[in-house]
């Protein structure tokens, strides 16, 4: 018998937990925020799907339930932002939900990042997914990796785009290699995947790339160069 979970929230991380769950069979209520305050009535589990900023008053607004774990969706916040309930736990999704339908099937089979009560495993379990504790100490730092992982990429294929642009081509010509290093890293790890002119010391070819991308390009690339030069030392 699954748990009595309601969701607060209507957004895509809330809609995207709630589709996930009904999908296998879960009752699932999903509520506004104007019916937070007696949200913990009547559940094993209350989760916030709300902004991070919002979770602490959200939580704070929700009338406490000793029997009721109350959770949060947010991948920078430890569990301090739940009080004063009693029972609190946290479940970040490491994956991207850019919108519910899309987010629902990822969250199967999907790395959550988890803390507190284990109910949350609950969930995870039914879904087929991975957990892994990070302690509230950690939660901030964790949460940052996730962002390079996953914004920083999408900034770093914008400029991709922006610059085969002034080539011809277009971005969808290099997402097969993207995709393959993506592998490459899986399979080898990030220094002995690591390709290019900085892998190798070809420091004329870097200088003709800096000479040929237009100034507002070249900062990011210089950047990341330096890190490539930084990562092929790793393997010296």
């Amino acid at each position: 018998m699954p748990p009595a979970v309601r969701i607060v929230g209507h957004g895509r991380a809330g809609g995207s937990l709630a589709g996930a769950l009904r999908s296998i069979g879960w009752t699932v209520d999903v509520v506004d925020h104007g019916r937070a305050p007696r949200a913990a009535r009547d559940v094993d589990l209350l989760i916030l799907a709300v902004p991070d900023d919002a979770v602490a008053s959200v939580a704070a607004s929700v009338l406490p339930v000793d029997t009721a774990v109350v959770a949060h969706m947010a991948g920078s916040l430890g569990l301090d932002v739940l009080e004063p309930h009693p029972r609190r736990a946290s479940l970040h999704p490491l994956v991207a939900l850019p919108n519910v339908e899309l987010g629902a099937r990822r969250l199967s089979g999907a790395w959550f990042a988890v803390a507190g009560e284990p109910v949350v495993n609950d969930v995870i379990d039914a879904l087929g997914g991975h957990a892994f504790v990070v302690d509230d100490e950690h939660r901030a730092v964790y949460h940052a990796a996730a962002v390079i992982a996953s914004n920083h990429l999408v900034a770093l294929l914008a400029q991709v785009e922006r610059v085969a642009a002034a080539a011809d081509v277009p971005l969808e010509a290099y997402l097969d290699l993207v995709r393959a290093t993506v592998d490459n890293v899986a399979a080898l790890g990030p220094a002995d995947a690591l390709t290019g002119p900085a892998a190798r010391g070809d420091e004329a070819t870097i200088q003709r790339h800096l000479a040929a991308l237009p100034v507002e390009e070249r900062e990011l690339y210089e950047v990341l160069a330096d890190a490539c030069r930084r990562l092929a030392a790793c393997k010296s």
